[in-house]
């Protein structure tokens, strides 16, 4: 058994995410971090070559993914899908989520090819 007693914390312009179980910290399969977003705040539009699972904490967001919009409020989980595009909105903030995907993933942007590692899941 590991025991994580420090998260490590990534912040870009639209979030802060604290990685609380990734291969860098003992986890095999698994990665989880904790998403921090301001109200107004909103993400690039992107693809995650993993599925991922939002546990949604306090506030709301929009989640559009490939094209269609869907509102998840704190107490609800979203689960979107590997490989289809998407967009992460504040619709209600400050907003706090858990997410966990499998380990490895990347991220690709419209029109590129160049897959990008997630530094807080890494």
């Amino acid at each position: 058994m590991i025991v994580v007693t420090t998260a490590r914390t990534v912040e870009t312009p639209n979030a802060a995410m604290a990685s609380l179980a990734t291969p860098s910290l003992g986890s095999k399969e698994q990665s989880t971090w904790r998403v921090s977003m301001r109200p107004g705040a909103q993400g690039p539009v992107h693809a995650v070559d993993r599925e991922q699972v939002w546990v949604l904490l306090d506030g709301a967001v929009e989640f559009v993914v490939d094209g269609s919009a869907n509102l998840v409020r704190a107490g609800e989980t979203a689960i979107l899908p590997a490989g289809e595009t998407r967009q992460v909105r504040v619709a209600d903030g400050p907003v706090e989520a858990l997410v966990c995907m499998p380990v490895g993933g990347s991220v690709t942007l419209p029109g590129s090819d160049d897959r990008r590692p997630l530094p807080w899941a890494e």
